[in-house]
């Protein structure tokens, strides 16, 4: 299964990059985001268009090249973020295909 490219935007000395940094691999090495592991971190002082780009914004978060976030990462938002970017990924707590209904006790079967 596809997973999403995650690019990570941060510049030396950024203490909120620090933070997003802690926040992505503490999502990343949940069982279910495996796959996604592997992200590029760039620092926006070693690419000008970068820095012209998000000089004001770091850490930016990329999902698949698209920005899911500036300055601050939500964990939930995050996981909800990464669900939706990989095709076929199993919602928690959604059934699975084939899989029965659950029933309450006196339900009718």
């Amino acid at each position: 299964m596809p997973v999403p490219h995650i690019t990570l935007l941060t510049k030396p000395g950024c203490h909120l990059c620090d933070d997003a940094r802690a926040t992505l691999e503490s999502v990343l090495d949940e069982v279910e985001f495996a796959g996604a592991r592997d992200y590029d971190e760039l620092s926006i002082l070693d690419d000008p268009s970068l820095a012209d780009e998000y000089s004001e914004e770091i850490p930016v978060v990329l999902i698949d090249n698209r920005v899911h976030t500036i300055w601050r990462v939500e964990p939930e938002r995050l996981r909800t973020a990464l669900r939706a970017a990989t095709p076929g990924a199993a919602t928690p707590g959604a059934a699975t295909p084939g899989a029965a209904a659950p029933t309450s006790p006196g339900a009718p079967a």
